[in-house]
């Protein structure tokens, strides 16, 4: 998922595990997880059973899966994805780090399960280790979509951020972490960029995690955007799944989610599962920062981004910002994605530039674009 590999690899690398990273999804992963997985089950399921594929032709022994909570199909992936692997006659162990809902022991008896012998002090360290790796790739990540959308000599922006990635990566301390960031960062600021000639095009990206956060999913959709002088907004980065996921506070949980319900009412009065509920939240909370338009992002079928799909016209309307909903799965085609994309953009800029009567709403399409 993005660059979830490179903080994951960190942690279980300090805890004295040899760790087989997968290649980077592309259209064999998804081909081989396309022809094993259920036909209807959404895309990312079918690309982590293409990763599992690849992981074990490279001699991995155990694989590790998160688990979920909630009215979402992400909390029954391992136990299928178990079952056909199993099928396919691999051997191989599976464990299942479930969100550990405050009890912070469950996921120390988890991972002691791989390691043996293990103190609560070499736990922590590997945590903090690959914690503060988060924390960096996603420092990184709001400079480049500030840039990407404004640079003199195109994709510089992404090679630094790729370089950025690959120090972080092999950072071995805290101090080592601090450093590549810092230098990182430096690199992205020095890069040229244009002087707007007027205020930029700024597009929110909403959606299902997954496939806000893998490139190869949406089709790099933030690539897209920033070729085309968008710069994107964005509420999800790895951090939140990170800590919501294995370092759960159940008090700083409860004031998020009540904050999310503050802002989704009365559009959304519950947790739907998945991202359901941040994607109304994040558009309301959006549109409220001046963002021009937003583009939710979720794999065909997916039940709470549908939930969220049906509301989003509603508030659309209501807060004057435009949405465009891209529901993609393994017969998803880059060419489509463009039209789509440049038509939308074309729509926020022409929005731009009419003229203002703050005695009339706006038309139909101005809020909601299919």
């Amino acid at each position: 998922m993005g660059t979830l590999y490179i903080p994951i690899k960190a942690l279980f690398e300090n805890l004295g595990l040899s760790v087989v990273i997968p290649p980077p999804p592309s259209k064999r992963t998804l081909a081989l997880g396309g022809r094993y997985a259920p036909e209807f089950a959404c895309l990312p399921m079918k690309l982590n059973i293409g990763n599992y594929l690849e992981a074990l032709e490279a001699g991995a022994e155990v694989i590790i899966m998160g688990g979920g909570t909630g009215p979402c199909r992400f909390g029954y992936y391992a136990q299928v994805q178990n079952e056909i692997l199993k099928d396919l006659g691999y051997q191989f162990e599976m464990i299942v780090l479930e969100p550990p809902q405050g009890h912070v022991l469950e996921l120390y008896r988890k991972i002691r399960e791989l390691v043996g012998s293990l103190s609560l002090r070499d736990l922590k360290y590997a945590i903090q280790l690959a914690w503060d790796k988060v924390l960096a790739i996603d420092r990184l990540q709001v400079e480049v979509h500030r840039l990407a959308g404004r640079e003199v000599e195109r994709g510089r922006v992404n090679r630094e951020f790729e370089a950025g990635l690959g120090a972080i990566d092999r950072a071995n301390s805290f101090a080592a972490i601090r450093q590549a960031a810092e230098e990182s960062l430096l690199k992205l600021k020095a890069v040229k960029v244009r002087p707007p000639a007027q205020k930029p095009l700024r597009v929110g990206i909403i959606g299902e995690i997954y496939m806000v956060l893998e490139p190869f999913a949406n089709l790099e959709v933030e690539k897209h955007l920033a070729e085309m002088g968008v710069e994107v907004v964005r509420k999800i980065f790895l951090g939140e799944w990170v800590r919501d996921h294995l370092f759960l506070n159940p008090f700083r949980l409860g004031r998020e989610r009540a904050r999310l319900l503050k802002l989704a009412r009365p559009y959304l009065g519950h947790f739907v599962g998945g991202h359901g509920l941040e994607t109304i939240a994040n558009t309301v909370e959006m549109a409220g920062e001046g963002v021009d338009g937003v583009i939710q992002i979720a794999p065909f079928t997916c039940m709470p981004e549908i939930v969220a799909e049906s509301i989003l016209p509603r508030v659309s309307q209501d807060h004057g910002i435009p949405s465009l909903t891209l529901y993609l799965d393994e017969q998803s085609g880059e060419a489509g994605l463009l039209t789509r994309l440049e038509a939308f953009v074309d729509l926020l800029r022409r929005r731009n530039l009419a003229p203002l009567n703050a005695n009339l709403h706006r038309a139909p399409i101005d809020r909601q674009f299919h």
